[in-house]
């Protein structure tokens, strides 16, 4: 069972699954988000409009729902003794609608993370900030598209296939002394299990990316839970810590449904 899932008992998790249909009929986007909380967070509080601790930028229409670039930081630098710990990731209306956990070390000390998203439909994209306190910090995008959980895979499945598992990280030297963008991109197809084989004209099995560890000489920077509203060949770019260049190993490692491992390493 997808990490996502771990905590959720069985009856939460069929309703979850029921949540796209039970949305359709609804009146006001935020019933969705209500039952999302309930099963997610139970009765804790949740502050809304979080625009001083966290800001999601996405399109308000989306060129591609299959590939929406989402681009997630924090105004508060990451701290031994304040920190985000978790940063939650939902698209409401997505068949899996918790999309991503990113579980966040202090050692990171910037929070700036982008990814590429699917939308299958008009929805809010929510990103929550779980401080190390206990404290949850909210901010949402509305985004126009649709069908990006279904869209046929911009390679064949052959292609995707011959592929599989090869990963980069990207990095751009320079003084050591300021933050760096990094970005960890592995090949993979991320098939939601929605998509159709346009030959067979039967679904396309799921086979997805479920975690990904990133960790710099040994410790970990911040461990990411995925899903099916992860975009083929996931990509993740983050700031490397200030002074860290030219001084460390970096280490991305990357499990998908299938419990397939795939690693890379590069000194930076």
């Amino acid at each position: 069972m997808n990490t996502l899932f771990k905590n959720i008992g069985l009856a939460a998790l069929l309703s979850l699954f029921l949540l796209p249909a039970l949305c359709m009929a609804a009146d006001e986007p935020q019933e969705q988000w209500q039952t999302l909380k309930e099963i997610y967070f139970e009765n804790k509080t949740i502050l809304e409009d979080a625009d001083d601790w966290l800001v999601i930028e996405a399109p308000k229409r989306a060129e591609d729902a299959a590939i929406v670039p989402i681009h997630l930081y924090s105004k508060k630098p990451q701290t031994a003794s304040s920190y985000i710990k978790n940063l939650h990731v939902f698209i409401d209306n997505n068949p899996m609608p918790y999309s991503a956990n990113f579980h966040l070390s202090p050692a990171l000390e910037t929070v700036d993370i982008s990814t590429r998203m699917r939308v299958d439909q008009y929805t809010y994209i929510r990103a929550i900030a779980e401080m190390n306190d206990g404290s949850l910090h909210m901010v949402k995008r509305f985004v126009k598209a649709s069908g990006g959980c279904s869209a046929p895979a911009a390679k064949d499945q052959v292609a995707a296939m011959a592929r599989l598992g090869k990963m980069q990280i990207r990095y751009r030297d320079g003084d050591s002394d300021e933050a760096k963008p990094v970005q960890v991109v592995i090949s993979h197809p991320n098939n939601s299990g929605l998509q159709m084989d346009l030959k067979t004209r039967g679904y396309i099995p799921a086979h997805y990316v479920e975690k990904m560890q990133i960790m710099l000489d040994g410790k970990v920077l911040m461990t990411i839970d995925t899903g099916i509203s992860i975009s083929e060949d996931p990509s993740m770019r983050f700031m490397l810590p200030a002074g860290k260049a030219g001084h460390g190993l970096l280490k991305a490692e990357v499990t998908d449904n299938k419990k397939q491992i795939y690693t890379i390493e590069k000194q930076i």
